[in-house]
């Protein structure tokens, strides 16, 4: 539930300027997570999320820098050197890689241990994953585009 919970605040300060403990222990209320103040405050602390200045001149929490790739491990360059192109429709995503490193690649998809991914099969070069909802699919599609270009 702990990791549900924090894959889910990840996902919330991605998607909404969130600018305080209160803002967020709400909007985790309303999905069903049964949250103190206490909880959100650990678990801000614990996802090392900082607060940022917006274009308002109020403060929001967002992913540090630093910690954005920590999920991404064991995604190292040599997997991300396999990926030839990411596309998503629906709450699909697809990884075209170099024949016979689809596994591989999926591996470490699967590592990644994203609440947002249902599944992931891999063939001889191609990788189907599928998300939770089609906002999920469009994030992991960026994310990985991201990591092409990181590394």
């Amino acid at each position: 539930m702990k990791s549900q919970r924090q894959e889910r605040i990840l996902e919330l300060v991605t998607k909404y300027e969130i600018e305080t403990q209160e803002d967020m222990m709400s909007r985790l209320q309303s999905e069903g997570f049964k949250v103190t103040q206490a909880t959100v405050s650990r678990d801000l602390k614990e996802l090392k999320l900082t607060k940022t200045l917006t274009a308002r001149g109020t403060y929001r929490y967002s992913i540090n820098p630093a910690r954005q790739h920590v999920g991404a491990g064991k995604f190292n360059s040599a997997m991300v050197d396999s990926i030839i192109q990411v596309e998503h429709s629906l709450n699909n995503v697809v990884i075209k890689t170099y024949p016979g490193l689809a596994q591989a690649v999926a591996s470490g998809v699967d590592a990644l241990n994203m609440h947002s991914i249902l599944g992931c099969v891999a063939g001889d070069d191609t990788i189907i994953i599928v998300t939770r909802d089609i906002e999920s699919s469009e994030e992991l599609s960026r994310t990985l585009t991201e990591l092409m270009k990181t590394f």
